[in-house]
Formats: structure tokens, C-alpha cells, sequence
């Protein structure tokens, strides 16, 4: 499992055309799923990313979570995320989870979100061409991967 976490001011999705979903102060998440993934890796990434320290405190120190500045979180499924780049120019994506695999996955850790936030809790479309839009804050952009959290 990979995140790419992004402080945000603002973000959202698009879907043919049309705003599906939208988040003010808080986390865009891009999601993506590797075949091996489990129960264990979603538990452990939504205690992690509920919990990151990377909003400003009175002091201007990055000390506060999303939940302590009352912020929501936009979560994407994105499968390019395992683009292997190695060989050539055509990147492979054989390390992506197939949709059997990652949607259920991706539909768990959003709930999983929700349960630890209910209410604040944003998707985009699995599968679908989706627009995302977002306002960077800082700029905050930190990688997530299972093989290095524990």
C-alpha cells in the first residue's frame, strides 16, 4: 500500500464534468494497492495518517493532526502509484493490485477513515477519469508505504 499525503486548502474530484466530491482545509490522499495487501496495512495507515503532525500550531510548528484542526480528508484511489519505470519509457504497472483486489481495499480504508472521523470524510471514484484539483498547503507532500511503516 502506498499513500501520497498532500496538506490542502482545498481539494476536489471531478468525474465527466461534474464536482463529485470536495474538502476545504485537510488531506488529499492518493491511494494506491499492491497484490499483497491486508486488513492490517489499512488499520495501520489510517491510525498513522489521522494521527500525521503536519498542521501548524500557534507557534507556526507543524504539531497539529487532521483531527485536532477539525480538517477533512479527500481520499483517491490511484493504481499508477506502483509504476514501475525501470525498463524503457512505457511504465508497467504488474505490482498494481488488479479492481478485484483494490476496490475492496480501497472502499475498507475509506471506511475505515470514517470511523475515525466520521463526517470529514471525502472519495473519489474508483476505476473512474477522474480531475482532481487541489490547493497545496505549504507545500506538505509526504509518501506512505507499507514495506517502511509498521
Amino acid at each position: 500500500m502506498k499513500v501520497v499525503v498532500q496538506r490542502v486548502k482545498e481539494a476536489s474530484v471531478e468525474v465527466e464534468g461534474r464536482t463529485i466530491s470536495s474538502i476545504g482545509n485537510g488531506l488529499l490522499l492518493l491511494v494506491g494497492f499492491t497484490h499483497d495487501d491486508t486488513e492490517e496495512d489499512i488499520a495501520r495507515f489510517t491510525k498513522k495518517i489521522v494521527a500525521l503532525r503536519i498542521f501548524d500550531d500557534e507557534a507556526g510548528v507543524m504539531n497539529r493532526s487532521v483531527q485536532e484542526v477539525s480538517g477533512s480528508i479527500l481520499a483517491v484511489s490511484q493504481f499508477t502509484l506502483y509504476a514501475n519505470c525501470k525498463k524503457g519509457n512505457r511504465p508497467s504497472y504488474i505490482a498494481a493490485a488488479p479492481g478485484n483486489i483494490s476496490e475492496p481495499l480501497y472502499e475498507r480504508f475509506c471506511e475505515q477513515l470514517e470511523e475515525a472521523m466520521p463526517g470529514r470524510i471525502q472519495r473519489g471514484k474508483f476505476g473512474a477519469d477522474m480531475k482532481v484539483k487541489l490547493l497545496n498547503d505549504g507545500p506538505v507532500t509526504i509518501i506512505l508505504d507499507s514495506t517502511q511503516i509498521k
